[in-house]
């Protein structure tokens, strides 16, 4: 499988209104911007992943294949938001402390970053109330009410330059744009709830990397390819449960329903088919929710062929532990597009 997932080291919100207030392990991320007793307050959140980690899938696992880096984070709860309202993603400028602060602790916790401080409360102050950004914006996303509201943006650029050292990994930034920071219309009140890497739920923040590992070399096999979208499609060699650090790889056994007539000696169900080349994807969702970890996409989920079978491989360290996923199969087979949902399921442990 060419998608691999590492999650943030740190990450906070922080709240003008509370300007020395620290959220470092709340579940909560926000990017808001409110009127409370007639002024408008602004809050923005900081998320960070480690650098070692994102060499080490740079170096180790995509080597050298063209490859892509998507933020994901997931929406909790949204309100104020007009047809197209935009979030805006910079690389920060300076490091910062994550510290152990809930949203309004009474008394409040300092002891990390803030909308004024770095670190703790005292120490070293951001030289823009807020939190420091080199230049502009690098990347933004628009949500509009009807549509999705996660954060899905391609940061391949930023996480390119961490990787070279042409600027320093501090994360990112994220924010409204600085027209609705700044309103005076009382109207506009955007605001953005998202879960943090402190969730108790299944939707923790994270860095996926896509590349291409691709190949369809059958050697001296002399199986056909499947003709029919009239299939049985299933994984012959699925363990059940697998540990977290386990890159297993799925192999494939298809077969059409109704098989040509021709005389043969054994049974029709003895060949094991290929699935199309180039036309053939797979999927994860998780089985509870039914919603997508992995989905199908053109380039980083084709599945491959070898001399054995059509398979696919999975990296186990980016699914959530001690939860059920569904592996779903994909394909054109005659201008006919087929998806097999067949409760082809398995377990991720913790060991």
């Amino acid at each position: 499988m060419a998608v691999y997932k590492i999650y943030p080291t740190k990450d906070a919100t922080l709240y003008e209104q509370f300007p020395n207030m620290n959220t470092g392990l709340d579940q909560i991320l926000e990017a808001s911007s409110y009127f409370y007793l007639g002024n408008r307050y602004n809050s923005r959140y900081l998320i960070q992943f480690s650098t070692s980690e994102i060499q080490d899938v740079i170096d180790n696992k995509i080597s050298g294949s063209p490859w892509s880096a998507h933020l994901k984070n997931y929406n909790a709860a949204s309100s104020g938001l007009n047809t197209d309202t935009q979030l805006y993603f910079y690389a920060v400028s300076g490091s910062w402390g994550m510290g152990t602060g809930y949203y309004q602790n009474s008394p409040q916790t300092t002891n990390g970053t803030s909308w004024n401080w770095k670190d703790y409360s005292g120490s070293v102050e951001w030289e823009t109330a807020g939190g420091d950004v080199y230049g502009s914006p690098i990347y933004s996303q628009s949500f509009a009410y009807a549509n999705p509201l996660d954060v899905d943006v391609v940061v391949t650029s930023l996480v390119t330059d961490w990787s070279a050292s042409t600027i320093p990994n501090d994360g990112f930034l994220v924010k409204l744009t600085s027209s609705i920071e700044e309103s005076t219309n009382i109207n506009i009140q955007p605001i953005f709830k998202n879960f943090s890497i402190d969730t108790n739920t299944i939707y923790p923040p994270y860095l996926e990397f896509r590349w291409i590992d691709y190949s369809f070399d059958t050697g001296s096999s002399t199986n056909t390819i499947l003709n029919t979208p009239e299939a049985f499609v299933s994984i012959y060699n699925n363990a059940g449960v697998y540990y977290s650090e386990s890159v297993p790889r799925f192999r494939l056994a298809a077969i059409p329903k109704y098989p040509d007539r021709q005389f043969i000696t054994a049974s029709y169900y003895t060949e094991n088919y290929y699935l199309p080349e180039s036309q053939s994807l797979y999927a994860i969702k998780d089985s509870s929710t039914n919603e997508f970890v992995i989905n199908f996409d053109s380039t980083s989920t084709r599945i491959s062929a070898d001399a054995t079978s059509s398979y696919f491989d999975v990296y186990m360290n980016g699914l959530e532990p001690e939860r059920y996923y569904t592996v779903l199969i994909k394909t054109v087979v005659g201008g006919v597009t087929k998806v097999w949902d067949e409760d082809i399921t398995f377990k991720v442990s913790k060991g």
